[in-house]
């Protein structure tokens, strides 16, 4: 391969591999590929082992490439990451968003306590990174910087700060990426799917899967209460509110896990039950929860079984979890007149039209479903598209300035049993909260 080709290509340090797609300057997907990370089930609760990422990176790189070879090398690769999550600079040790002490009411303070974590466990002088700026150093020695998204804060002691879609440097030739191909930094891996799924007009939202999940809402900066948390759109004048679940994405992959039975059988054997799981109700918190509860020491819980409870009511039960959680944060958005219209679902759990039908259904609002559905890479790739003056960077331009990947779009088929579920859902939270809170009072 010789030249500068007419891409560039996108990375996404995810949770569980690393995903890579080239896009053209219409944004137009040419290739995908991802990478799981390399002993990532032998990994404790919490923590990751950041040389297996960057050997991921290489590995989704090279087969992206590989599948566009003949057409030189990219015009620039942007690298983005699962957010909030810690390395040090020498890749001993990640602290990620999993672990029990990272895990606070606010970006900054999770950020914090991952710090500490690396100078008790590692090193008492350990230099912090996010995880995006910690692959484009390793990549081309950039230097200690961090990313910032608009409308953040830097965060202390965790280097110097950088706008999202800066390019900050170039390819030493490490991990198979051509010698002088410029790397830009790409952003949080929510904010780049955001970004991705045009979450910048108001009333549009996103739930990006994965592992966790969660919902980000469009609204116009002016019209937000004034204590309301929000992040900014990539568009001028809109912001987003919401936010992070802890594992919608991962309650599934913890049943196969548990049962032995793999998660596209589970999304078989789910349809077998009707809407309501024939009363059989889940509450996600396997890690505790973030938006809308913040409390770490919730766990999940299992209610209303009963001698007649088939595997598929289980099965069908979780699912409906996730949209009842997701639909909880929208009845407290709803609170504070800020209205979802629309829902776009990304990651591995938009592949199941089941899954995605049901939060339609229960969130009653129509579901669009993206083709290319691992957005937080399409993000990354729209990065270094700004990098190279293909359209606007976040935060200077409007709505409609970036390319998004087509979309399937699923109507919902609202139902009683989905309503009366969510009240059940939030009483049922509300009682496990308040035995939490009771056995802390009597310790």
């Amino acid at each position: 391969m010789s030249g500068v080709g007419d891409h560039v290509i996108g990375v996404d340090v995810g949770s569980s591999g690393a995903r890579a797609i080239a896009v053209d300057a219409e944004g137009a997907i040419l290739a995908e590929a991802s990478t799981p990370y390399d002993g990532a089930m032998t990994w404790e609760r919490g923590y990751a082992d950041p040389g297996a990422w960057l050997d991921a990176v290489g590995e989704a790189h090279a087969a992206v490439s590989g599948q566009i070879a003949g057409t030189g090398r990219a015009r620039a690769v942007g690298i983005g990451g699962q957010n909030p999550t810690t390395v040090d600079a020498d890749g001993t040790l990640a602290v990620t968003y999993r672990h029990p002490e990272g895990s606070t009411d606010s970006l900054a303070g999770d950020y914090e306590a991952q710090h500490r974590v690396l100078l008790r466990e590692v090193d008492p002088h350990a230099t912090p990174f996010q995880v995006w700026p910690w692959i484009v150093h390793r990549l081309g020695r950039c230097g200690h910087i961090q990313g910032l998204w608009p409308g953040l804060e830097p965060i202390p002691g965790y280097g110097d700060p950088i706008p999202a879609a800066t390019r900050v440097g170039e390819s030493d030739g490490g991990y198979g990426i051509a010698p002088g191909t410029p790397l830009v930094l790409g952003g949080e891996d929510a904010y780049l799917a955001f970004w991705a799924a045009g979450i910048d007009s108001p009333g549009r939202g996103l739930d990006p899967g994965g592992r966790t999940g969660g919902l980000g809402v469009a609204a116009a900066s002016g019209e937000l209460p004034a204590t309301m948390y929000s992040l900014s759109s990539a568009a001028e004048g809109v912001s987003i509110v919401g936010g992070p679940v802890t594992a919608h994405g991962l309650i599934l992959e913890w049943w196969a896990s548990l049962t032995g039975t793999s998660v596209p059988a589970l999304l078989a054997l789910a349809a077998d039950s009707p809407p309501g799981a024939n009363g059989v109700m889940a509450l996600p918190y396997l890690d505790g929860e973030r938006a809308p509860r913040w409390n770490p020491d919730l766990r999940a819980e299992l209610v209303g079984l009963g001698s007649g409870t088939t595997a598929a009511d289980i099965a069908r039960a979780l699912l409906e979890a996730t949209a009842f959680g997701l639909a909880h944060i929208a009845r407290d958005l709803g609170d504070a007149a800020i209205t979802l219209d629309r829902l776009v679902c990304a990651g591995s759990p938009s592949r199941s039209h089941l899954w995605c039908a049901i939060k339609a259904s229960v969130l009653e609002v129509p579901v669009e479903v993206p083709r290319y559905p691992e957005l937080a890479a399409y993000g990354a790739a729209l990065a270094a598209g700004a990098a190279c003056g293909w359209w606007p960077a976040p935060g200077a331009g409007a709505s409609g300035d970036w390319p998004r990947p087509p979309v399937q779009v699923i109507d919902p088929e609202p139902a009683e049993v989905y309503r009366s579920g969510l009240d059940r859902f939030i009483a049922l939270g509300d009682d496990s909260s308040r035995r939490i809170d009771a056995a802390h009072d009597d310790a």
